[in-house]
């Protein structure tokens, strides 16, 4: 190979081979066959995305020299002036991890070499738990077990709970409504029936995904202390960053917040304030693996550990970008994981397997996942209204999701 290569073209390839709309992002060089892959994943933008890459991104980088990984992505981030949100901190994340895969690539070695190598040789990953009940989320808990997972997130009736017949106002909006009160109640009689039946020796989560107002979400904490969780998830929005001190000083439950931040002000001081346990963004929407390793270094010094967001909506591209820096860092807690339908594998050939409740990459250079193009034209990404984003309390008072 050459010593310089550069940049000759960049597009964005959209697909939904298991109903998520995906965005990925593919980059070609000048040395023949030699390409990367990223992921650009905001599922409720893709089309934002696209035109911030295609549009905007490729002519700025288009015949640069693709080695150049912190130069590009600082260039591309302070461009368009106006910085760090979700659309076009997602454009550069597609650049940045498919600049990493080709590196990977052309050093012959995953990425995780690149980081400094690995850690571990797999990553703990964990499983989604949901039900109607507390005895249909531990029927669920035991089946996951039963497959090796020893870290599972409980969920019961989705994100806060089950709706039901709620009492609303004549003419109240359409939306996914739910009740902020009765889903506070039944969490500690979740947690109390599982800790009685499973016990203690299963990795508990729950995520409470800012459903709850910030004197609620303290109070939730201090009574769930006693079945010592993992962590409790998004107990307060990135708004509300200053009730983390008050959830501290209260309680010992292990605090996990990030997957919607954006901007280094929201992460910077919950680290450095040692106010949570678990940092857990969403690798693309920060801005690719190149931030994301330094805000895991950042993290080690102050006893943080990682857990990436890792749901439906990332790519297995970024589900791979994950796991490399979890077998990297020092620091990693454990992976989120919400599986591969077959559908997936095939659109992306490469994908990482997960054996007995661990996550392994696979040998090949760079981030080791490549995109049949062919069989992603196959899923288009529908065009649709998401209506679990249009949340409401029983008044019909629109909140955060």
């Amino acid at each position: 190979m050459s010593d310089t290569v550069k940049i000759t073209d960049i597009r964005v390839v959209l697909t939904a081979p298991a109903g998520c709309r995906l965005v990925v992002v593919r980059v070609d060089t000048s040395e023949p066959g030699l390409y990367g892959w990223g992921c650009a994943t905001f599922t409720q933008r893709p089309l934002a995305v696209k035109v911030a890459v295609e549009e905007y991104l490729k002519p700025l980088l288009v015949g640069r020299d693709a080695d150049r990984i912190e130069d590009i992505w600082r260039t591309a981030w302070v461009h368009s002036y106006w910085r760090n949100g979700p659309v076009l901190n997602n454009a550069i994340s597609g650049v940045d991890m498919a600049l990493w895969d080709i590196k990977g690539k052309r050093a012959g070695m995953p990425v995780y070499q690149l980081l400094g190598g690995k850690c571990r040789e797999a990553a703990a990953v964990y499983r989604h738990a949901d039900g109607a009940s507390p005895g249909a989320v531990e029927e669920s808990v035991r089946r996951w077990m039963a497959e090796g997972y020893r870290h599972l997130r409980v969920q019961m009736g989705g994100y806060g709970g089950r709706a039901g017949d709620l009492p609303k106002p004549e003419g109240a909006l359409p939306g996914a409504y739910y009740d902020p009160a009765a889903y506070a109640r039944s969490v500690p009689r979740l947690f109390e029936h599982l800790r009685g039946t499973v016990g203690f020796e299963v990795e508990l989560l729950h995520d409470v995904h800012e459903r709850l107002h910030p004197v609620d979400a303290i109070r939730l904490a201090k009574e769930l202390e006693p079945y010592r969780l993992f962590f409790l998830e998004d107990a307060l929005a990135p708004e509300d960053l200053e009730y983390f001190a008050a959830i501290r000083s209260q309680c010992a439950t292990p605090i996990a917040m990030g997957e919607l931040f954006n901007h280094p002000r929201e992460w910077t001081p919950l680290i450095a304030g040692r106010l949570i346990d678990f940092i857990r963004m969403h690798i693309s929407q920060m801005g690719g693996l190149t931030p994301a390793r330094k805000v895991a270094a950042f993290a080690e010094m102050y006893n943080v550990r990682t857990a990436w967001h890792g749901p439906g909506d990332v790519s297995p591209i970024g589900h791979a970008c994950n796991l490399h820096l979890d077998l990297a860092c020092p620091n990693f807690g454990v992976q989120e994981w919400a599986g591969f339908s077959d559908a997936l594998r095939e659109v992306f050939p490469g994908c990482p397997e997960v054996r007995n409740g661990y996550m392994y990459p696979n040998a090949r250079p760079g981030l080791g996942v490549d995109v049949d193009e062919v069989k992603a034209a196959k899923y288009p990404c529908a065009s649709q209204v998401d209506v679990w984003t249009q949340t409401r309390t029983p008044d019909g008072t629109a909140v955060k999701p």
